[in-house]
């Protein structure tokens, strides 16, 4: 796990503050490639071969390919054997290696036998060409900027803006979809020209300055073929989890894992337990309010694999706190969890450097509450529609915010505002958190102007690229393709890569990815059962309580702290803000803050967004 960044022109001091800009992502070694047309730079947090022999910049026996590189390649032990058969020699035993004699051998094709989670940059010399990729799930960041013929990329924004050639000019459409999505989606960023590379996706830039950027893999959802009974999918799952995270435990450091007290989670725990037979460090966020809590589960899984539990019990978020996580993250992204992580990546350092995680179950296994939201809709459609919007939705909107986390009303006020969003949403509707009536009172007339306000047009062009023939499969396309990505995984990238932890997931591996898109999508959501097949798989393997419990995640109790002691800090945020006042309406805002101090609505999401918005700004713009 490092951080890379590089320019297609020669610049020894730029080059060389750019890396120092990502230094926390590799605190271990650092070094630089310079030649008369490109400018590479390198900074290491050693995992597989600790030696002087793995660092990078890497080149070939020659030095007519070099290699910047972050990531892990966890099958590089079998790419080796293959490559030292075919003739290659191999300087090291790290699998970055694997990736330039791999290219020598297969061209870009080497992409399609890299199984890991990856972002690199290699220079092929020889024919004047740089490829630049990302691994097919996009857990690994690439952010680029190009003009002028000249290319520059990086693992983070800030690396990217220490070049006096990278403006800094906010994207106004990005602002608009942000607000509803709470990320922004791939290719933009907040930065109007500064752009991430799609997962899947590599960007070949050729000799002549000219670049294409190209997909090598996409997610298929099409029933296998001979379709399995759901018997043998259970066992093949099983034999998946346990060979995946067996995987993901490669490392010359010691690991651990965050246990949440989910299900996805707490499946790691077991499946590590297999293959370690030593201390296993788990660790865990825990608050007051027992409904933003895990604990007693967390606590349990722990005590039945015998892991060495640490707790890291959030009791006074500061204004600080939110401020260096939000730098880490380059860009506005809403996810009510990344503080949290961000703490609890800090108390791993002291005992890790390596952590595995549970994302991506959601994703694949329709764990979300909005699945079954979207099930539900069906039945909720048959009530004519004028009684929808006249009656029922008027008065679910009435009814008070609840205290609790997600509780019933909260939960039926929540149903009421997607179900009330245009179809094309899909299930996403249900994490959507704006309206046609909120934009227009919310964004200024110049800002609506100047964007597409069709806001679920990037969900339909993400759904134009799917394969599925059933209802939860497509929006298990969308969670996987279009949402995830740059929202989840930048999330865990950014606050871990903060504290210099290496953070893998073995749930996205892309053969187990591979295998669960071809199961029918009522094996993924029976009814309302979420994770319908990966519970079946878990029986037996963990108690049945962890089993069969429900989402819950360890998101932050943002709306309780925007109605007590960050409520002043966001008060005087948003009024100060040059963003605001330039692209919206301080007076709605202002009765936002109002009906949320109340307690008559819930508008957590939307300030929550603002604030992060106003950060970044103030941070990266004013």
């Amino acid at each position: 796990m490092c951080g890379i960044c590089g320019f297609t022109w020669k610049d020894d001091g730029l080059i060389r503050r750019m890396a120092d800009t990502i230094a926390h992502r590799g605190p271990d070694q650092h070094a630089y490639y310079v030649d008369d047309r490109v400018s590479l730079g390198h900074r290491r947090l050693s995992i597989i071969d600790l030696s002087e022999h793995g660092r990078q910049p890497m080149g070939n026996e020659d030095g007519t390919i070099q290699i910047v590189f972050n990531g892990e390649i966890y099958n590089f032990l079998e790419l080796r054997e293959d490559l030292l058969r075919k003739g290659h020699t191999f300087a090291s035993h790290c699998d970055t290696e694997v990736i330039i004699h791999g290219y020598e051998e297969y061209g870009i094709d080497v992409l399609a036998r890299l199984r890991g989670m990856f972002a690199f940059a290699l220079w092929d010399k020889r024919t004047g060409q740089m490829l630049v990729a990302r691994d097919r799930i996009g857990i690994k960041p690439l952010y680029y900027h190009n003009a002028n013929g000249r290319l520059a990329f990086a693992s983070e924004i800030k690396a990217l803006l220490q070049a006096d050639s990278v403006p800094r000019t906010l994207n106004h459409q990005a602002l608009f979809d942000y607000i509803g999505f709470e990320f922004v989606p791939a290719p933009e960023t907040m930065f109007q020209d500064i752009h991430k590379l799609p997962a899947g996706h590599y960007l070949l830039r050729e000799a002549d300055g000219t670049i294409q950027v190209k997909p090598y893999w996409d997610l298929s959802l099409r029933p296998a073929n001979p379709p399995l009974t759901f018997d043998d999918a259970v066992g093949r799952l099983r034999e998946l989890l346990d060979a995946t995270t067996k995987s993901h435990l490669m490392s010359d450091v010691p690991l651990g894992v965050f246990l949440s007290g989910g299900l996805d989670s707490s499946t790691l725990v077991a499946m590590m337990r297999r293959y370690i037979t030593g201390p296993l460090r788990t660790f865990t966020i825990g608050y007051e309010d027992k409904s933003f809590s895990e604990l007693d589960y967390a606590k349990q899984v722990s005590d039945l694999f015998g892991t060495e539990h640490h707790v890291l019990m959030i009791e006074d978020l500061t204004a600080d706190y939110v401020e260096r996580a939000l730098y880490h993250l380059d860009e506005p992204m809403t996810d009510l969890s990344a503080v949290p992580l961000f703490l609890v990546c800090r108390k791993a350092k002291e005992f890790v450097t390596v952590c595995l995680s549970g994302e991506g179950g959601d994703e694949l296994f329709a764990g979300y509450d909005r699945f079954k939201a979207s099930r539900l809709n069906r039945a909720y459609n048959t009530i004519p529609g004028p009684l929808r919007r006249n009656l029922i939705a008027p008065l679910i909107a009435r009814l008070p915010d609840q205290a609790q986390k997600k509780g019933a009303i909260n939960m039926l006020k929540r149903f009421s505002e997607g179900a009330a969003l245009p179809a094309e949403g899909e299930h996403l509707r249900w994490q959507y958190f704006s309206n046609a009536q909120q934009d227009a009172a919310l964004f200024s007339p110049a800002l609506r102007a100047r964007v597409a306000t069709d806001r679920f047009r990037l969900i339909r062009a993400a759904m134009a690229r799917c394969d599925a023939t059933d209802a939860v499969n497509r929006e298990v396309y969308l969670d996987t393709r279009f949402m995830m990505t740059e929202s989840v995984l930048m999330k865990v990238d950014k606050m871990s890569m903060a504290s210099s932890v290496e953070v893998r997931v073995p749930f996205l591996d892309h053969v187990l990815v591979e295998f669960c898109g071809s199961l029918p999508g009522d094996w993924k959501l029976k009814g309302m059962d979420t994770k319908h097949i990966l519970r079946t798989a878990l029986d037996g393997i963990l108690p049945p309580n962890i089993v069969r419990r429900g989402k819950q995640g360890y998101s932050l109790p943002v709306k309780h702290l925007l109605r007590g002691r960050l409520k002043d800090y966001m008060t005087g945020l948003l009024s100060d803000s040059p963003l605001i006042r330039e692209n919206m309406n301080p007076a709605f805002i202002n009765q936002l803050i109002r009906e949320h101090s109340a307690m008559t609505h819930n508008h957590n999401h939307v300030l929550w967004a603002l604030m992060n918005a106003a950060i970044w700004h103030n941070r990266f713009l004013a």
